[in-house]
């Protein structure tokens, strides 16, 4: 059984995983870049509090010493159902059976200027480059005389109030109070702020409203100026544009508020739900095709009583999916009946600054907050890194953070533009 996944996030790496050493299926996972990254914490590597070494590792790397497993780097460029054949950006792949991991992409909801000119958050790449662009407007800011441009390059505005959102406002406010201070000494920091907006009631709003309320009461005390019920509509001429028609003046535009599936060439209109994501049954398939099946952000399963509308596009759905579909790809093998998905909530958590945190356990509905909802953090993240040697070095760089408030990652790296992709 030749098996091919397209990405290797959370759902397309747990499900080649699961079919290791399977003498009877073949895998080939393809993805546009040569390593796994971990997207909760890439906040940490924007604010250069991690490197990116820590958070990622290489495919072959993994693969190495599994026969069954093979990657193959390259961009999917069309499918051809008909033929059990795909395309991409370097050759074709033949198939018997081809899964879609491909996560989902940034949504700037049709605001093309937001396209153009804000920051977003969503890859390794993405936060590289916004490492790299507010450490340059820092030091922009350490030598501009006008105050009003200086205003600009040091105000930053966060948009989207889910975790990332929360996490990234968060760090921020914590390194005004005390990294400015000691390595910007040039700088007059109050003439920074730091806002998080969302166009909702409330931030974190899949959660509990208790760690709703524990986590704006957390960020106002850490100097964040949290706008609820506040869309953005546009952003030209370094000016955020809200809806009720309020504007901020700030050349740092966070993008954290939305995420949409993408679109394949070769599936058809109706293999598509809400959100451009893949419709599936409970067993993964995507309807309208065959021998095709998504998993993860891009894929809505039908059949799970417990969420009618679609599971939430988080890991643990991600990770699980990936898990029951090797799981019935053994039992295709074996001809043994198929296991329809069902998803088990494991609960919820954000990080909102050090040693701040909140946490929702859904059975029993437990709620904590602090100093103890961090410890959990820390060890969830820490354990759901892919190697040892990510989680030893993220683990060093966390308590050298913790104990010194600082760390010292806070280098401009540019890339030869020579180099070409």
């Amino acid at each position: 059984m030749k098996i091919v996944i397209i990405g290797g996030g959370f759902a397309g790496l747990n499900l080649a995983k699961e079919l290791v050493n399977q003498p009877q299926i073949q895998v080939t996972l393809v993805d546009k870049n040569n390593y796994n990254f971990f997207p909760p914490l890439i906040y940490q590597v924007a604010t250069a509090f991690l490197e990116p070494s820590s958070i990622s590792y290489p495919f072959r790397k993994f693969f190495a010493g599994k026969k069954n497993l093979q990657f193959r780097l390259g961009e999917l460029l069309s499918v051809s159902p008909a033929e059990k054949k795909i395309t991409l950006s370097n050759g074709e792949l033949e198939y018997d059976h081809l899964v879609f991991a491909t996560g989902a992409e940034t949504s700037y909801f049709g605001m093309e200027n937001v396209m153009k000119n804000a920051i977003p958050m969503k890859t390794l790449n993405d936060a590289i480059v916004m490492r790299n662009t507010l450490l340059k407007n820092l030091e922009k800011a350490a030598i501009c005389k006008d105050m009003r441009k200086r205003r600009k390059l040091l105000t930053i505005v966060v948009a989207g109030g889910g975790p990332t959102g929360v996490e990234v406002s968060g760090m921020f406010a914590e390194m005004r109070k005390s990294i400015l201070l000691k390595e910007y000494p040039e700088l007059d920091t109050s003439a920074s702020n730091v806002y998080l907006v969302d166009g909702g009631d409330a931030l974190l709003a899949p959660m509990s409203k208790d760690s709703q309320k524990d986590t704006l009461e957390a960020l106002t005390k850490l100097g964040v100026v949290v706008k609820l019920n506040t869309k953005v509509v546009d952003y030209v001429d370094d000016t955020v544009v809200f809806e009720n028609g309020e504007t901020i003046k700030t050349i740092n535009l966070i993008w954290a508020a939305g995420v949409s599936a993408k679109i394949f060439e070769g599936i058809p209109k109706e293999s598509y739900g809400r959100g451009r994501r893949m419709a599936t049954d409970a067993y993964n398939k995507v309807n309208a095709v065959d021998n095709i099946y998504a998993i993860g952000d891009t894929a809505i399963t039908a059949g799970d009583v417990n969420f009618p509308d679609g599971h939430p596009q988080v890991a643990q759905v991600a990770i699980q999916q990936g898990l029951n579909l090797a799981k019935n790809f053994k039992a295709m093998v074996e001809n043994k009946p198929l296991k329809p998905f069902a998803y088990k909530d494991k609960g919820s958590m954000a990080i909102i600054g050090r040693a701040k945190a909140v946490v929702d356990l859904p059975s029993p509905k437990w709620h904590f907050k602090g100093f103890f909802a961090w410890i959990i953090w820390l060890f969830i993240h820490l354990i759901s890194l892919i190697t040892y040697r990510n989680r030893l070095n993220t683990f060093w760089n966390w308590m050298v953070a913790y104990f010194a408030k600082d760390q010292s990652l806070r280098m401009i790296i540019r890339p030869d533009k020579k180099i070409q992709s």
